[in-house]
């Protein structure tokens, strides 16, 4: 009670003083300012023509001398078609990783008593604590041909097909297998997070009640505990799927430069072919691939909800 009469107060203070439309009104100039203002910018470039400079003099081009033919040679040339591709098809994989191993940790989370609680989720968040780029160098050291991993890995590998098949070391560096390894390790505390604030909240005793009914476990989990974790999931999957599928470290330094995807792609037109507004027009066409399905997605999620709340 003296909680929700302090709450009050202070709100009436907020609006009194007029502090409480500057509040809001904070996260949308930092959005403008930090967001909207670059990516105006950046579309601009992406119609503007190629300069002998670097950005372009006219990256906020006049009307003669708007160009589409970035757009054009983006949905015409194989490498970018080839690089949008790969970067989807990673990223979906990471993502599918991450769940299939994130879930059964978020949910063992929630089934340990506070103490293990707070000590495993530690250990979830500990790698944020060390270099990124240190992270990745200690995968490349990890799946070198002479690492302790990667011997292995041989070994289990020669042990299980016939002798015409067996090798001296597994094959990772360079590979699309590579980059999908590391992007799971690098995102699954993004998929685990969501997941365990999730499931956290949920009320164990509708499991207890669906068994009392005669359900088994699995059909338990399959029937309660998943359809009520679905927002977990949703946010999980996006925060892993949006920054791999753009990723730029890890595929330039564990993958292959024959199978690029598109940040390394975004990255060499802007530093060696210096070309900015072909650069451009492939980041925006990637926010744009990214962006539009959320919209939609949330779009249609809030019209289900709110013909949920309607008698």
């Amino acid at each position: 009670m003296a909680e929700r009469t302090a709450h009050r107060r202070l709100y009436r203070w907020f609006n009194r003083n007029g502090w409480a439309d500057t509040v809001i009104t904070i996260p949308y100039v930092w959005l403008i300012a930090f967001f909207l203002v670059p990516f105006m910018i950046v579309v601009a470039m992406s119609v503007a023509l190629r300069t002998s400079t670097s950005p372009p003099v006219g990256y906020l081009p006049d009307w003669p001398y708007v160009t589409f033919e970035n757009y054009h040679r983006l949905f015409g040339d194989d490498l970018y078609v080839r690089a949008y591709l790969i970067s989807i098809r990673n990223a979906v994989l990471a993502t599918l990783l991450c769940l299939l191993v994130g879930y059964p940790m978020a949910l063992g989370l929630t089934r340990v008593s506070r103490s293990w609680r707070n000590i495993l989720l530690m250990l979830v968040i500990l790698p944020f604590w060390t270099s990124f780029l240190l992270r990745v160098y200690a995968w490349i050291g990890l799946m070198g041909t002479n690492s302790w991993f990667n011997k292995l890995l041989t070994s289990i590998y020669n042990g299980i097909v016939p002798a015409d098949w067996t090798v001296r070391y597994v094959p990772m560096m360079n590979t699309n297998f590579a980059v999908v390894l590391v992007l799971v390790y690098s995102y699954l505390p993004f998929m685990i997070l969501p997941l365990y604030a999730n499931l956290e909240k949920l009320d164990f005793t509708l499991n207890e009640a669906a068994m009392d009914l005669g359900s088994r476990p699995w059909q338990v989990f399959k029937d309660v505990t998943l359809p009520l974790s679905l927002p977990g999931i949703i946010a999980g999957g996006l925060l892993v799927f949006i920054p791999s599928s753009g990723e730029l470290i890890i595929p330039s330094l564990v993958g292959n430069a024959s199978d690029p995807m598109i940040g390394r792609v975004i990255s060499d037109e802007f530093s060696s072919a210096r070309h900015w507004p072909m650069a451009s027009a492939v980041a925006v066409a990637l926010l744009m691939m990214l962006v539009v399905p959320l919209m939609v997605y949330n779009h249609f999620e809030a019209r289900a909800q709110a013909g949920a709340s309607k008698p």
